[in-house]
């Protein structure tokens, strides 16, 4: 029986192509994807500071938020309830990974991504008619689903359909969509609360159709990459695909490479236990580290409850909105830093930096937050100058994310498991970004209220932490073609004991 798993060439091919406008747009449709993870991302914390929203669903929240003998601020928005109203999706998009990951693998990652786009569709409907919190609920659990089938698949599919010189940019694509998204959200929640009558975070909840409708009519018009097509069977057409993609007729390595991959991948018959073999030690690690790092960073407190957060630091409610607005733009800008830069600096060189500039930047935090608030968390009176201090290096932090391991802890994982594993692989990466996502959610607003402005510290020592994994463990895999990624791990000094 063949060795599965194997490198299919020499591990030094290169295959010709170039990065054509048919795939450029094919892309940008596809990264849209991102777009539904992000407006929900920055639509959550919104929401939960408009009054009128507090006033129907979390009306604990809200006798807290007027009570003038609230202990501390820190704690003002302690409320199991409302939570759980952020963190259910998530819950939800970890038992929906299992599904997408067969649905993928099976009948092509077209299909996961129109899945998703529906259900994030019914989830949204859903959330801007609710008139309970069971509903509200529900509409998470929906919207869940839909990320996901999206989550699942679309890192899969840019990094199938890139060229691999341009892999890194257009796989960013992605993460671009998801800040675009949570910007758009955040502009949205700040006119939408000024909205006479209170119903504005109908508008709000509601909304996250538009997103939900691109991926699913973009689903629709996009092509199935040639991975997926070989996976299937239809090597023909496949090899067709594949020359209007590449934009040249010599496409013979990289198809032949696809076909004996494939052949590879159907000798296994449980993918799901294949990943616990010794030579997929490496891969199984970085799909489990990696996302589970970037939530560790914790920027998702930030992009979460930003409003919250600048509301409890001092900020009034338009300007807490605003201050997320302001975070929302760095995090667009700095996205577009990495797309520039992925494919030129490598990967390694972005989560170095970005993880050093957190560092500081979350230190520094801490400290401002410590100096003014104490562990009382009652600061008096706030100068500004105090308030833009604490949005300068909210800011810094934000943009080393963006830059490093916002975009990089997505693209890294998609690109390197080989195809026998691929789908599978991919749902352990995005099971663990939404447990981890989940847990932080779901205890975040606790861990404020009793840990104070020491929760920054907790994440900054995870932040040293990860950034000692990189150095040590993580190859570079800038400019290495998909097929080709194993012969990565062979030449590291510690993963080359594994992968024969």
């Amino acid at each position: 029986m063949p060795a599965v798993g194997i490198v299919i060439g020499d591990g030094k091919r290169e295959y010709p192509g170039k990065l054509t406008p048919y795939v450029t747009v094919t892309c940008i449709v596809a990264a849209m994807g991102g777009l539904i993870f992000g407006y929900d991302i920055g639509i959550s914390g919104g929401v939960t500071t408009m009054e009128s929203f507090q006033k129907k669903f979390f009306p604990s929240v809200y006798e807290k938020q007027q009570s003038d003998h609230e202990s501390s601020k820190y704690c003002r928005f302690d409320s199991i309830s409302l939570t759980l109203f952020t963190s259910s999706l998530y819950l939800a998009a970890l038992c929906s990974c299992v599904v997408a990951s067969y649905v993928t693998r099976e009948f092509g990652r077209k299909l996961s991504m129109l899945l998703g786009g529906v259900l994030f569709c019914a989830g949204a409907l859903l959330n801007g008619f609710a008139t309970a919190v069971w509903m509200l609920i529900v509409g998470r659990l929906l919207l869940g689903f839909g990320i996901g089938f999206t989550n699942q698949s679309v890192p899969l599919y840019l990094s199938e359909m890139a060229p691999y010189k341009f892999r890194g940019a257009l796989n960013i694509g992605f993460q671009l969509s998801i800040t675009i998204g949570i910007l758009v959200a955040n502009v949205l929640n700040f006119f939408f609360s000024k909205i006479r009558g209170g119903w504005g975070w109908r508008l709000s909840l509601g909304g996250a159709v538009v997103p939900a409708l691109i991926i699913t009519v973009g689903s629709l018009i996009l092509p199935d990459t040639p991975n997926s097509m070989v996976e299937r069977g239809q090597f023909e057409l496949a090899e067709k695909k594949l020359r209007k993609i590449r934009g040249v007729d010599d496409v013979e390595d990289e198809i032949n490479d696809l076909i004996a991959a494939s052949e590879a991948s159907k000798l296994v018959e449980h993918p799901w236990r294949n990943l616990l073999q010794r030579k997929y030690r490496p891969h199984l690690t970085v799909a489990i580290l990696i996302p589970s790092f970037q939530q560790l960073t914790g920027i998702n407190v930030i992009m979460f409850y930003a409003p919250v957060l600048f509301q409890t630091i001092g900020f009034g409610s338009d300007a807490a909105l605003m201050s997320a607005v302001v975070t929302g733009l760095v995090n667009l800008g700095a996205t577009m830093v990495s797309i520039y830069g992925v494919d030129k600096w490598g990967r390694r060189l972005l989560f170095l930096e970005g993880g050093f500039q957190m560092l500081i930047s979350q230190v520094a935090v801490a400290a401002a937050i410590g100096a003014k608030f104490g562990v009382d968390g009652n600061p008096g009176d706030l100068p500004k100058w105090y308030a833009i201090v604490v949005v300068l290096f909210i800011c810094i932090y934000v943009a080393a994310f963006a830059w490093s391991w916002g975009p990089l802890g997505w693209l890294v994982p998609s690109e390197i498991f080989p195809l026998e594993i691929r789908s599978a692989a991919q749902s352990v990466t995005v099971s663990m970004n939404m447990i981890f996502t989940f847990v932080i959610a779901q205890v975040f607003l606790m861990m404020l209220c009793h840990m104070k402005f020491g929760l920054f510290i907790f994440f900054a020592f995870f932040v040293v932490v990860m950034s000692t994994f990189v150095y040590f463990f993580l190859p570079e895999t800038r400019g290495v073609p998909i097929e080709e990624m194993n012969q990565v791990w062979r030449s590291h000094w510690y993963w080359s004991r594994f992968v024969k």
